[in-house]
């Protein structure tokens, strides 16, 4: 038997194997999303009562922050699934080419950005929303953060390339690694030498270095199945062409994110009056609470992704609807759980961010705005399944069409629109709004062309 049949991909049945892959991938997108979670808990608890103008700082500097971070998600979400597809296909030597030039253009990329990001970041802060007060906790942030952001590109970017291997465990360690080393910095660099939000970003960027490393020793190793190799190194335009194609629908999943924090926290500074700094504060935990909440989801779509990727590319096509269904039952159980939770009891997500005395405070006009705003949450595990599942299947353009559909052409129109007539709670019955017929239209569209893709 050769190294496909072998491959556990192929053979292991799909639960226990969905159940391994998902596991350690949930755990590394939760404790991913720990980075910014725990900046924003211990900022949160600044003395003198500035936490939650701080915390509104951070929000107004997470734009460029995920922005940065979807390049990376373009690179190693374009590329991690066809390395998968080209494994299945027992084409080994192609998968570790898409490797190479991954890495090379991780760097490539990382460069200008960082230069761009740095000579223009107070006024781009601005036009984001940030007032007089805010904006100096946004700046000191990213000052520090753009020096370290190299080491989130690469990461973030490489993490996928282990994997697609099937090596989650590895994948999970990469984040974990991270994490941990950042709940343990931030208290020290934030209270102890008192270095506030500078000392947040110090050991976030500190944090991501040593994940950075993680990832290319293990790459380089005896390990991994795919080696980064000097010859694969030079770009190679009929590697990089496929790999953007398909990874410009993450990249736009991730970037929209950004221009919806914008959009958002801009729509607060103009409707907000005098309490727009509240407003941005609520928007950041809003917006920060959604994305944490959503990585369980991710986690499940993305851990199905080598098993549905390597499958068909061996025309394994009953084992890939096997697996997009258990993935589907699995994603809309947990989405329509936590949608039950946050219209029950939505002021918890307030006290995670804020002291007591702060934490009542924004409650009072926060409760109502974050039940609306988790309005549409119930549906979100169908998009992440049909979305993610495309992407697996190599449909770069369906994928790409769905990615701009919920946050470019439903979402951020409509949190210019409905705030004509409603002010700042028109902002948040926009994302409910965009969630719900983002989510349909994009399930439908799979239901429908799934039939003649698995032909």
């Amino acid at each position: 038997m050769n190294q496909k049949d072998n491959n556990k991909l192929a053979v292991m049945p799909i639960g226990r194997l969905l159940f391994q892959l998902s596991v350690p991938n949930i755990t590394a997108q939760i404790i991913n999303a720990l980075y910014n979670m725990v900046d924003r808990i211990y900022i949160g608890r600044l003395p003198g009562g500035e936490g939650h103008i701080a915390i509104a700082g951070l929000g107004i500097a997470f734009p460029i922050i995920m922005i940065i971070s979807a390049f990376a998600a373009m690179i190693g979400m374009g590329g991690g699934p066809r390395a998968s597809i080209f494994m299945g296909k027992d084409d080994y030597d192609g998968a570790e080419k898409i490797l190479g030039n991954a890495f090379s253009t991780l760097i490539a990329i990382a460069i200008p950005l960082t230069i761009f990001f740095y000579t223009t970041k107070e006024t781009l802060l601005s036009m984001f929303g940030a007032t007089d007060t805010i904006l100096p906790y946004a700046n000191d942030y990213l000052s520090i953060y753009l020096i370290g952001s190299v080491f989130v590109m690469i990461s973030l970017g490489l993490n996928n390339f282990i994997t697609c291997q099937g090596f989650a465990r590895e994948s999970m360690l990469t984040v974990l690694i991270g994490a941990v080393l950042n709940i343990i910095l931030d208290p020290i660099f934030i209270f102890v030498f008192k270095m506030g939000v500078k000392g947040s970003a110090l050991a976030t960027i500190f944090s991501q270095g040593i994940s950075a490393l993680w990832v290319l020793s293990f790459l380089f190793g005896k390990k991994t199945q795919l080696k980064i190799k000097l010859r694969n190194l030079k770009p190679d335009f009929k590697v990089l062409l496929p790999i953007l194609a398909l990874g410009i629908a993450p990249f736009i999943m991730q970037s929209t994110e950004s221009f919806v924090q914008i959009t958002l926290n801009s729509g607060m500074k103009r409707y907000g009056g005098t309490n727009a700094d509240n407003l941005v504060s609520i928007t950041t935990i809003a917006i920060s609470t959604m994305q944490f909440l959503s990585m369980p989801a991710m986690g499940l779509a993305q851990g199905a992704q080598p098993i549905i990727s390597f499958n068909y590319g061996s025309r394994n096509m009953d084992r890939v609807r096997q697996t997009f269904r258990l993935l589907l039952t699995c994603t809309m159980i947990y989405t329509i759980t936590i949608w039950l939770i946050s219209m029950l009891i939505p002021q918890i997500y307030i006290y995670i961010f804020a002291n007591a005395s702060a934490a009542k405070e924004l409650s009072n006009i926060g409760k109502p705005l974050l039940r609306i705003f988790m309005g549409g949450f119930f549906m979100i595990g169908a998009q992440y399944a049909c979305q993610n599942t495309f992407m697996a299947l190599g449909q770069a353009k369906i994928s790409l069409i769905m990615a701009l559909l919920r946050k470019i052409i439903l979402l951020i129109p409509l949190a210019f629109i409905l705030p004509i007539f409603w002010g700042t709670t028109g902002i948040f019955i926009a994302e409910p709004t965009a969630d719900i017929l983002a989510c349909t239209i994009t399930s439908l569209t799979f239901f429908i062309t799934s039939k003649k893709l698995l032909k």
